[in-house]
């Protein structure tokens, strides 16, 4: 395979109290996929002057970081994929949330429409970088508006 800007790979594990749209994102993922974002908000909101303190200050992972980190997923959607990806419900958009550890957590309701299972299985996670496919994620994308099968219409989530 060949390596993608703004994505990463994981572990899922199952997270039942999150709700079905959400997805746990590992601090140490998360801080990668939006770095970019993040320089952007310490520099915006002064907690930075320039890139080289942003990153400076993300690197020695001050508390502030965290905070903007929550800011900028909080309307940021990310995709999920689980190879190999037969049809549309094998990748899906999720409100990533910060989770400790180093594993992507996932409702469990949400497996089937993926063909996963938690025994080791794992999952690419992608950053939708412009505006539009941030809006097509959400409309389209989001695992709570693919609740039942393309194919037969029958619920997938059971």
């Amino acid at each position: 395979g060949k390596r993608v800007d703004y994505s990463g790979r994981s572990v899922i594990v199952v997270g039942p109290s999150l709700s079905l749209h959400r997805c746990g994102l590992p601090r140490e993922i998360a801080i990668e996929l939006f770095q970019t974002f993040l320089i952007r908000g310490l520099i915006r909101k002064h907690f930075a002057s320039n890139i080289g303190i942003a990153k400076s200050k993300i690197r020695e992972k001050e508390p502030i970081v965290w905070e903007i980190l929550q800011e900028v997923m909080q309307g940021h959607p990310v995709l999920l994929n689980r190879a190999p990806t037969l049809h549309r419900l094998g990748i899906q958009a999720f409100q990533p949330i910060l989770v400790e550890g180093r594993a992507i957590c996932l409702h469990p309701l949400v497996c089937k429409g993926f063909n996963a299972d938690f025994d080791g299985d794992q999952m690419a996670v992608h950053v939708p970088l412009s505006l539009e496919a941030q809006a097509e994620a959400r409309l389209l994308m989001f695992s709570h508006t693919n609740l039942l099968s393309p194919a037969i219409g029958d619920p997938i989530s059971v």
